[in-house]
């Protein structure tokens, strides 16, 4: 069964202002509440040059790179999503670490990839995603598959040093 984009949910209101809420956590100081899970990514709005926050559910991470793995659940129209292509170096917190990162959206197969992992590692968070995103699934590794690749794109965030190079994993 092919996965299908129901009609997206506005994100203004009482909506946007639980989806808001985590920001204030970091702001203050109590961020580790939220665990590893959850990242505070600050970015640059691509068309005011300011800096922009958005918390983010880490979907995965590479134990080779250190990297993190974000999905946009709103698709590519996501402003965080459009604001990284043109300002890729981002800061990002989880918990009380926060880091200088380069943030690279990934291809579609690649989202299609993170996509089924992410589905097969937590059934249930993956199902709730999608009713949150509007998308509907049959559960199947090949239809989350399909989503990442068509509906969800990843991105790709690899912590850095202040020399500019990659930070060794486990940061």
């Amino acid at each position: 069964m092919k996965a299908r984009r129901m009609r997206m949910r506005s994100t203004s209101g009482l909506r946007r202002a639980v989806l808001r809420a985590p920001i204030l956590l970091y702001r203050w100081h109590l961020g580790w509440l939220l665990g590893s899970r959850m990242l505070l990514l600050t970015h640059t709005g691509r068309t005011s040059g300011l800096p922009r926050q958005v918390v983010l559910e880490v979907t995965g991470r590479d134990a080779r790179t250190g990297a993190y793995h974000l999905a946009s659940g709103f698709g590519p129209g996501a402003q965080w999503y459009r604001n990284v292509p043109r300002t890729p170096q981002v800061t990002i917190q989880v918990g009380r670490h926060r880091m200088a990162a380069v943030a690279q959206p990934l291809d579609p197969e690649g989202s299609g990839r993170l996509m089924a992992a992410y589905a097969l590692l937590h059934p249930r968070l993956a199902r709730g995603l999608m009713r949150m995103c509007g998308l509907k699934t049959d559960g199947s590794v090949e239809d989350y598959h399909r989503i990442g690749r068509d509906h969800i794109p990843f991105v790709r965030v690899l912590p850095v040093e202040p020399s500019g190079s990659p930070a060794p994993p486990g940061r």
